[in-house]
Protein backbone atom coordinates (compact mmCIF):
# COMPACT_ATOMS: atom_id res chain seq x y z
CA UNK A 1 0.00 0.00 0.00
CA UNK A 2 1.47 3.57 -1.07
CA UNK A 3 0.49 6.08 0.44
CA UNK A 4 0.79 9.83 -1.30
CA UNK A 5 1.39 13.38 0.12
CA UNK A 6 0.48 16.29 -1.58
CA UNK A 7 1.97 19.33 -0.79
CA UNK A 8 -0.23 22.02 0.82
CA UNK A 9 -1.05 24.27 -2.18
CA UNK A 10 -2.84 21.18 -3.54
CA UNK A 11 -4.94 20.94 -0.65
CA UNK A 12 -8.72 21.65 -0.49
CA UNK A 13 -8.90 22.19 3.38
CA UNK A 14 -5.79 24.97 2.73
CA UNK A 15 -6.92 27.12 -0.42
CA UNK A 16 -5.07 30.17 0.84
CA UNK A 17 -1.67 28.59 0.58
CA UNK A 18 -1.86 28.59 -3.08
CA UNK A 19 -1.45 32.85 -2.88
CA UNK A 20 0.98 32.16 -0.14
CA UNK A 21 4.02 31.87 -2.60
CA UNK A 22 3.25 34.87 -4.79
CA UNK A 23 3.12 37.16 -1.45
CA UNK A 24 6.25 36.37 0.40
CA UNK A 25 8.05 36.10 -2.94
CA UNK A 26 7.34 39.47 -3.33
CA UNK A 27 10.93 40.62 -1.96
CA UNK A 28 12.83 40.84 1.52
CA UNK A 29 11.35 42.44 4.84
CA UNK A 30 13.83 43.61 7.75
CA UNK A 31 11.98 43.14 11.03
CA UNK A 32 13.81 45.07 13.54
CA UNK A 33 12.74 43.35 17.02
CA UNK A 34 13.97 46.36 19.04
CA UNK A 35 10.79 48.14 17.69
CA UNK A 36 8.55 45.97 19.20
CA UNK A 37 9.61 45.66 22.98
CA UNK A 38 7.15 45.62 26.15
CA UNK A 39 9.16 47.93 28.00
CA UNK A 40 8.01 50.98 25.62
CA UNK A 41 4.15 50.37 26.20
CA UNK A 42 4.12 48.90 29.49
CA UNK A 43 6.96 50.19 31.62
CA UNK A 44 5.65 48.96 34.93
CA UNK A 45 3.50 46.17 36.90
CA UNK A 46 0.63 48.58 37.72
CA UNK A 47 0.42 49.43 34.05
CA UNK A 48 0.59 45.49 33.16
CA UNK A 49 -1.99 44.99 35.65
CA UNK A 50 -3.93 47.83 34.32
CA UNK A 51 -4.19 46.68 30.98
CA UNK A 52 -5.27 42.73 31.91
CA UNK A 53 -8.16 44.03 34.45
CA UNK A 54 -9.61 46.26 31.43
CA UNK A 55 -9.31 43.40 29.03
CA UNK A 56 -10.72 41.23 32.00
CA UNK A 57 -13.81 43.27 32.44
CA UNK A 58 -14.71 43.93 28.84
CA UNK A 59 -15.01 40.37 28.02
CA UNK A 60 -16.81 39.94 31.43
CA UNK A 61 -19.41 42.70 30.43
CA UNK A 62 -19.59 40.89 26.93
CA UNK A 63 -20.39 37.65 28.02
CA UNK A 64 -22.45 39.04 30.81
CA UNK A 65 -24.11 40.84 27.30
CA UNK A 66 -24.65 37.25 26.36
CA UNK A 67 -26.07 35.57 28.64
CA UNK A 68 -28.46 37.81 29.04
CA UNK A 69 -30.02 38.08 25.51
CA UNK A 70 -29.66 34.10 25.43
CA UNK A 71 -31.69 34.56 28.73
CA UNK A 72 -34.34 36.65 27.58
CA UNK A 73 -34.39 34.93 24.21
CA UNK A 74 -35.55 31.47 26.11
CA UNK A 75 -37.73 33.09 28.26
CA UNK A 76 -39.89 34.61 25.47
CA UNK A 77 -39.89 31.50 23.32
CA UNK A 78 -40.33 29.13 26.41
CA UNK A 79 -43.76 32.26 26.94
CA UNK A 80 -44.64 31.65 23.56
CA UNK A 81 -44.91 27.87 23.66
CA UNK A 82 -46.22 27.75 27.57
CA UNK A 83 -43.53 25.97 28.57
CA UNK A 84 -43.17 26.88 32.34
CA UNK A 85 -39.84 24.83 32.95
CA UNK A 86 -38.09 26.71 29.98
CA UNK A 87 -39.70 30.50 31.69
CA UNK A 88 -38.15 29.38 34.84
CA UNK A 89 -34.57 28.62 32.98
CA UNK A 90 -35.10 32.06 31.31
CA UNK A 91 -35.47 34.00 34.55
CA UNK A 92 -32.47 32.46 36.23
CA UNK A 93 -30.52 33.07 33.27
CA UNK A 94 -31.50 36.60 32.98
CA UNK A 95 -30.85 36.92 36.86
CA UNK A 96 -27.64 35.43 37.05
CA UNK A 97 -26.25 37.69 33.77
CA UNK A 98 -27.98 40.74 36.16
CA UNK A 99 -25.68 39.40 39.32
CA UNK A 100 -22.75 38.95 37.34
CA UNK A 101 -22.82 42.30 35.15
CA UNK A 102 -23.80 44.10 39.14
CA UNK A 103 -20.28 41.88 40.15
CA UNK A 104 -18.16 43.30 37.68
CA UNK A 105 -19.38 46.91 37.79
CA UNK A 106 -18.54 46.71 41.50
CA UNK A 107 -15.36 45.03 41.10
CA UNK A 108 -13.99 47.63 38.65
CA UNK A 109 -14.90 50.23 40.74
CA UNK A 110 -12.80 48.67 43.90
CA UNK A 111 -9.53 48.16 41.52
CA UNK A 112 -10.28 52.04 40.69
CA UNK A 113 -10.61 53.00 43.99
CA UNK A 114 -7.88 50.64 45.36
CA UNK A 115 -5.76 52.54 42.70
CA UNK A 116 -6.43 55.65 43.38
CA UNK A 117 -5.48 55.17 47.13
CA UNK A 118 -2.24 53.73 46.07
CA UNK A 119 -1.27 56.24 43.41
CA UNK A 120 -0.99 53.77 40.95
CA UNK A 121 -0.17 54.91 37.12
CA UNK A 122 -2.98 54.42 34.76
CA UNK A 123 -6.06 54.45 36.67
CA UNK A 124 -8.05 51.57 35.39
CA UNK A 125 -11.27 53.98 34.98
CA UNK A 126 -9.17 56.67 32.79
CA UNK A 127 -9.48 59.11 36.29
Amino acid sequence: MKISVLPLEHSPLFPYTKIMHSVFAAGETTVRLDEFSISKSIPDLGTLTNVILRNAFVVAGIVALFLLIFGGFGFIMSAGSGDAKGMEKGKQAITGALIGLALVVLSASIVALVGTLTGTKGQLLGQ
